[in-house]
């Protein structure tokens, strides 16, 4: 990933427990605000989203959108852009690794949208998503 924005949270779970939230596309919408609507088109041998379409609804941006996943076990799983109406890409990544008292997890993602938007508005944006979803992510580990 080329420019890239990137932050961490420790969750106190395993990163199995962590990971099978992420990896549990179809609750997306019971825990994350922008995500309404979850299709899964593809798995793995594993029982893992090779492909996934999501619809999402951030206000004034509303947007559907298909990633392709790649899955390294419990340790990291990444995504890139397959289509999408207003992005040119989005490329990310959650790491795991354990630490004393559960998982820290680091959020990497990348955003290019179709529209002109400066680099520094880019990176503001692409902040708040990872902050959003990685309170999310630990709200939902956390308090199942």
């Amino acid at each position: 990933m080329a420019e890239h924005t990137r932050s961490s949270i420790v969750i106190a779970a395993t990163p199995a427990e962590v990971m099978a939230v992420i990896a549990d596309f179809e609750a997306y919408p019971a825990w994350t605000g922008e995500v309404k609507e979850v299709e899964v088109l593809g798995s793995t041998e594993q029982g893992r989203a090779e492909q996934v379409r999501l619809l999402l609804d951030a206000g004034a941006i509303r947007d559907e959108h298909v990633l392709a996943y790649t899955w390294d076990d419990d340790r990291e799983v990444s995504w890139t852009l397959v289509k999408s109406q207003m992005l040119r890409s989005l490329d990310g990544s959650y790491t795991l690794a354990p630490v004393a008292g559960g998982t820290e997890v680091t959020y990497q993602l990348a955003v290019d949208v179709k529209i002109p938007m400066l680099g520094m508005i880019k990176r503001k944006a692409e902040k708040v998503i990872i902050d959003r979803a990685l309170a999310g992510l630990k709200k939902r580990v956390e308090n199942p």
